[in-house]
């Protein structure tokens, strides 16, 4: 099923979906428990808008891979072009919505690819390897530092983190990705995972939230 990027009310958000633009241990917590180092800039790497599903309902996770990790990450809708060196204002006037992504990982396949020094796109970017909630409309985000995440799987704690505590603040990281390449009307950027990240397994169920702007519950098919 194709993707449509929607609002909380269920509207249409009018914008197609483009690319997927993920930064990579954006939380120094998250990158030790995984035996990273801490980066010094933003690691960023690319979804297709053909990896992206939504997440309400069941998410249907890839067979004959090895095993899925769930990464819980802050989402931004972009609805403006951002290319260049461009300010805080207008990065602010081009976030659309704010709302929640799944960064699901092949992670042995992952292990395997960085230890050959290859890229991770077979990892990271199959087709349902990023399920995305509907969109929290700009007008009432509020500070885009003072966001939280949170997911609880079968009713237990699994992550929580701030987006005062990224390495990279949301307002920097969208900059610094403007400077890389273009970001277009219709792209997402996720922007990095707190610790506690783990395995899914059929059956379970996932309650994921920014606390006061959102909560979507979802059950992984099986």
């Amino acid at each position: 099923m194709i993707y449509h990027h929607r609002y909380l009310d269920g509207s249409a958000a009018n914008l197609p979906m483009g690319k997927v633009v993920c930064v990579g241990r954006n939380y120094a917590e998250h990158a030790r428990e995984l035996n990273n180092p801490v980066p010094t800039e933003p690691l960023l790497f690319i979804k297709p808008a053909t990896s992206v599903v939504g997440m309400a309902g069941e998410i249907e996770l890839v067979q004959g891979r090895g095993p899925v990790h769930y990464e819980t990450e802050i989402a931004l809708l972009i609805g403006e072009v951002l290319s260049g060196e461009v300010s805080d204002g207008e990065v602010e006037e081009a976030i659309f919505g704010v709302g929640l992504a799944l960064d699901l990982t092949l992670r042995e396949l992952q292990d395997e690819l960085k230890a050959k020094s290859h890229p991770w796109e077979r990892a990271k970017s199959f087709d349902g390897a990023c399920p995305l909630s509907h969109f929290v409309p700009g007008a009432d985000i509020g500070e885009l530092d003072a966001l939280a995440l949170q997911l609880d799987i079968n009713g237990e704690l699994r992550q929580q983190g701030k987006a005062a505590d990224m390495i990279t603040p949301i307002l920097a990281l969208i900059k610094h990705i403007a400077t890389q390449f273009t970001l277009l009307p219709g792209d997402v950027v996720i922007t990095g995972t707190p610790a506690g990240v783990g395995v899914l397994h059929a059956g379970d169920t996932l309650t994921l939230s920014i606390p006061g702007k959102l909560q979507v519950t979802t059950r992984i098919a099986g």
